[in-house]
C-alpha cells in the first residue's frame, strides 16, 4: 500500500470501522475508560501549575476530558479548547474555563466564544486509530499534523482512545506527526525510540 490514493481509501475505511465500534460501546463503558484515561493522563502531565493544557470538546464517542480539564484548572493549570477556523488551516487553542461562553463550530462542536490564543505546554488529541509508533488516524482534516508543525514550539502531544483503536500502522505519510504518548484504557503507549 504505497500510492496516496491506496492509503487514503484504506484509511476511510478504517475510520468508518473504528468510529462504529468507540460508538458501539455502552455508556457506562465510555465512562469506566475515561475515569482509567483520566488517571493515566494526570500521571504523564505530573504538576499542572502553571501549564496551559488544551484538550477537546468530546464528539462521537470519544473519552470525555471535562472532567480532566476541571480538575487542572483547580491544580493552577490554564485549559484551552481547540478550535477549528478554517478548512485546512492549522487549530488556534483558545482559553476556557467552566462558565465561559460556548459557540457551537464544526460538526457542531461547542468552542470557546472568547477567551485568549494560548500555546499549549500540553495538547491532548482525540484518536480514532493509532499504531504503536504514536502516529495518529484522525478524522482526515489534518489539522493537528498542521497545528503541531505550524507552533513556535511542540508541547507534549498526547492521543486519547481506547485499546480496541490500536491498529498495526497507520501508514504514515510525510505529513503525519507521531505523539508523545497514546493513553488508552488499559496502557500508556510509548514509541519505541
Amino acid at each position: 500500500m504505497e500510492r496516496p490514493n491506496d492509503i487514503a481509501a484504506w484509511r476511510k475505511g478504517e475510520r468508518k470501522r473504528l468510529i462504529e465500534a468507540r460508538m458501539a460501546q455502552s455508556p457506562a463503558d465510555r465512562e469506566a475508560f475515561a475515569a482509567r484515561i483520566i488517571r493515566q493522563l494526570e500521571e504523564l502531565i505530573g504538576d499542572p501549575a502553571g501549564l496551559v493544557i488544551s484538550a477537546y470538546w468530546p464528539f462521537r464517542g470519544e473519552p470525555d476530558l471535562k472532567p480532566l480539564l476541571k480538575s487542572l484548572r483547580a491544580q493552577g493549570a490554564i485549559t484551552a479548547l481547540p478550535v477549528v477556523i478554517a478548512k485546512a488551516s492549522p487549530l488556534i487553542f483558545r482559553g476556557c474555563q467552566s462558565g465561559d461562553k460556548l459557540e457551537r463550530g464544526v460538526w457542531n462542536i461547542p468552542f470557546p466564544a472568547d477567551g485568549p490564543d494560548l500555546v499549549p505546554d500540553v495538547a491532548i488529541a482525540p484518536v480514532v486509530g493509532f499504531d504503536r509508533s504514536c502516529f495518529r488516524l484522525g478524522y482526515g482534516g489534518g489539522f493537528f499534523d498542521r497545528t503541531m508543525a505550524s507552533l513556535p514550539r511542540m508541547p507534549r502531544f498526547f492521543g486519547v482512545g481506547c485499546a480496541f483503536q490500536e491498529i498495526p500502522s497507520i501508514h504514515p505519510q510525510p505529513h503525519d506527526i507521531a505523539m508523545h504518548a497514546v493513553v488508552t484504557e488499559a496502557a500508556i503507549v510509548r514509541p519505541a525510540r
